[in-house]
């Protein structure tokens, strides 16, 4: 079978099955099978480079013991294929007993069982899906697994279809861009506390492959990335996507980023990182016993500051970062917003902040959102704002007309020449003194687009969209009164 009419052939099969509900379900099926047929190849590889090689799995469960099917009529199939799958191998993965300092390989596969599910009902057509998998792709040869590469990617890309699950990936030019501007050096580490399916890791991993040459080189690369995700689709996805990329033993934790106290890292071995690469989840809520992991001037029942003020404690002296955020953390003017964004400029180095065009997420938000790219290797000087404006005929992004990398192309060129660009009156590339941000109460709100269209959005967005922009327009009357009352020399 061809690898790129795999995806839509086990989709196809799994939509006869009344178990499934949905492409979240499907691409979740798809994937513990993928992680399962994947995981059995690396395995040959480990146990042919090492003798005392023994596998967590019991032989029974691995791969090759169970899912190729000789056509002799002794595979498994049917509800004897069902009994297997759900009270067997699920059973026992998700329940393995493993040592204290039991390798990364190791916990993975409990890890990845652990919340997972079997969601189909069919046991003929659970073969079918098994068959087509172990037919399609054949793991232990290199080249085919690094061509299954590109068709995993359409997984991660479809995930943007399947409901909520879209939150989970961010397009592959814009992760790209941010690991291209930091630009990550073998030897150095690269994190994301909300991972997802690990598109800036193996964005990272891209630029930090083409480094290696040597076995050294090589055993650099491997122990280079970290990451950290809350939930399980997700997170088995990322598990998968790094053993595609030759990270045998993948630092990436089934866990939430924000259940640790921040203040302990500063002091912990192994708590800071050189790179910092993330899109936080934002539009969340989160509750006391959270925020109460945080100094009081940085709690925020907002998960997206949560995720900002960790990285200000989990950054690496000289390590430097790039996060994408919303447009409210801009203009924002609660409390922990504005002492974020004062530390940003004040103790650390926010010295860009990329104003991307609405539409970058969709279908799965319209949501205006921004990348800011700071270090902490001294503090600000000031900040350059660019708007990166909609390539020339796109009135917007969509499924069928996502943002490419070559649309970053004058973002990249405007990066090392810096300078300041006027168009209609408006700036659309301005650099902004320390002292200017704390004058407007540290709204940077900067470089915006003067001229949008309207977009008729659904009706949760429309109501998140028109109080962000009452609270810009907040923020904006409350620093025009400061500064008319300090004028006055009375009290605002």
């Amino acid at each position: 079978m061809a690898l790129g009419s795999l995806v839509k052939t086990l989709q196809n099969i799994m939509r006869n099955d009344a178990g499934i509900n949905g492409d979240a379900q499907r691409i979740e099926q798809m994937t513990w099978l993928f992680f399962l047929k994947i995981y059995d190849a690396k395995e040959e590889e480990w146990e042919f480079h090492d003798d005392s090689y023994e596998s967590i799995i019991p032989d029974r469960l691995r791969w090759h013991s169970w899912a190729p099917d000789a056509k002799d009529g002794n595979a498994l199939t049917g509800d004897e294929l069902l009994d297997f799958i759900n009270n067997d191998l699920f059973k026992t993965l998700a329940g393995l007993e493993l040592a204290q300092d039991a390798p990364l390989r190791q916990v993975v596969v409990k890890a990845a069982f652990t919340d997972a599910n079997n969601y189909m009902k069919d046991g003929i057509l659970l073969r079918q899906v098994v068959n087509a998998i172990d037919d399609a792709v054949d793991f232990t040869e290199y080249k085919e697994r690094h061509a299954f590469g590109e068709i995993y990617e359409t997984i991660l890309k479809d995930l943007q279809s399947a409901g909520n699950a879209g939150e989970f990936y961010t397009p592959r030019a814009v992760t790209d861009f941010m690991a291209e501007m930091l630009n990550p050096k073998l030897g150095e580490s690269v994190a994301d506390f909300a991972c997802g399916t690990g598109g800036f890791l193996t964005s990272a991993l891209k630029l930090l492959a083409k480094q290696v040459k040597t076995p050294a080189g090589q055993e650099l690369y491997s122990k280079s990335i970290y990451g950290i995700e809350k939930k399980q689709l997700p997170y088995l996805l990322c598990i998968t996507n790094m053993l595609l990329h030759d990270i045998d033993n993948p630092q990436v934790f089934h866990d939430n980023s924000l259940e640790h106290d921040v203040r302990d890292y500063r002091h912990k071995e192994g708590g800071q990182f050189d790179v910092v690469l993330m899109n936080p989840p934002y539009g969340g809520s989160e509750k006391a016993s959270i925020q109460n992991n945080f100094p009081a001037a940085l709690r925020s029942s907002e998960t997206a500051d949560l995720f900002l003020a960790l990285i200000l404690y989990r950054l690496k002296k000289n390590g430097r970062a790039a996060v994408i955020i919303p447009d409210g953390f801009l203009f924002g003017q609660d409390a922990a917003k504005v002492e974020i964004k004062r530390r940003l400029i004040e103790e650390f180095n926010l010295h860009t902040v990329v104003r991307m065009p609405q539409s970058v997420f969709a279908p799965y938000t319209s949501i205006t959102t921004n990348i800011l790219f700071f270090d902490n290797a001294k503090k600000s000087e000031g900040v350059w704002f660019y708007r990166m404006d909609m390539p020339d005929g796109y009135k917007h992004f969509s499924k069928t007309k996502p943002i490419k990398s070559e649309h970053f192309n004058n973002v990249r060129s405007w990066w090392t020449s810096r300078e300041e660009i006027e168009e209609d009156g408006n700036p659309k590339a301005k650099f902004y003194a320390v002292e200017e941000l704390r004058a407007g109460s540290f709204n940077f709100d900067l470089c915006g687009y003067p001229h949008e269209e309207e977009e008729i959005l659904p009706p949760d967005e429309l109501i998140r969209d028109y109080r962000a922009r009452r609270a810009a327009l907040d923020a904006e009357i409350d620093s025009k009164l400061a500064q008319i009352c300090e004028i006055l020399g009375i009290e605002a």
